[in-house]
């Protein structure tokens, strides 16, 4: 996936980048992303998402996804960590994990430090299986969560 190579392997990757550049510091503004708004960026509102994020909001709006994101796990980890039985805690834990390389694999996609694989980006991903999928594995630790002292 070389330069030479405008519509082949590396073109989605190229493109992506090219949007999140071009969103600098405070991005375009809501809608006003040249790359994205004119589709250069294929699947952009599935897996390639973020490219979105970050043209339209720029390096901020990028810092602040990630700290949302990362206040997400740290709170999972937290909530883990409080629990009684070792099943409820395994399972919280494998709910970070699974979030946490879902952010860790789209993310890195889109700025070309892993290889493009379709995963979506967890909600935010336009798709209902993805958003339905999170929600339940949230709302299923949460139940653990709340049963924690034994009251039903």
């Amino acid at each position: 996936g070389k330069m030479n190579d405008p519509k082949g392997q590396g073109y989605n990757l190229n493109q992506s980048k090219i949007a999140i550049g071009s969103g600098q510091f405070w991005g375009k503004g809501y809608l006003q992303g040249t790359q994205t708004k004119y589709n250069f960026v294929p699947e952009q509102s599935t897996d390639f998402i973020f490219c979105t994020v970050g043209e339209e909001w720029g390096f901020v709006g990028s810092v602040i996804l990630l700290a949302i994101y990362l206040t997400l796990l740290l709170r999972i980890i937290h909530i883990a960590e409080r629990q009684r039985s070792a099943f409820a805690r395994i399972y919280a834990y494998g709910v970070a994990s699974i979030l946490f390389f879902h952010f860790f694999i789209n993310i890195g996609m889109t700025i070309g430090i892993v290889p493009v694989i379709g995963i979506p980006l967890p909600f935010i991903s336009y798709g209902g299986s993805s958003l339905w999928s999170f929600t339940i594995l949230l709302f299923i630790m949460l139940k653990f969560d709340s049963n924690r002292k034994g009251v039903v």
